[in-house]
């Protein structure tokens, strides 16, 4: 279980440091957004479904 643990950790780690640089290249870029938004819609359920199962994996560690 420590081991499913530490690979969501890292899959939240790589999505965030992917979506630190993207999102503001994103947004600063004129026309992007509106071709991207579903993209950073996406990746930002997908980040929080990842916090979300993390957390509940974590109870379940004594």
């Amino acid at each position: 279980m420590t081991i499913a643990i530490q690979i969501l950790v890292l899959g939240l780690i790589i999505l965030s440091v992917i979506s630190l640089v993207t999102v503001p290249v994103i947004l600063a870029s004129p026309g992007e957004w509106e071709k991207s938004k579903n993209i950073v819609y996406t990746s930002a359920g997908v980040w929080s479904m990842l916090v979300i199962i993390t957390g509940i994996a974590n109870l379940f560690i004594a």
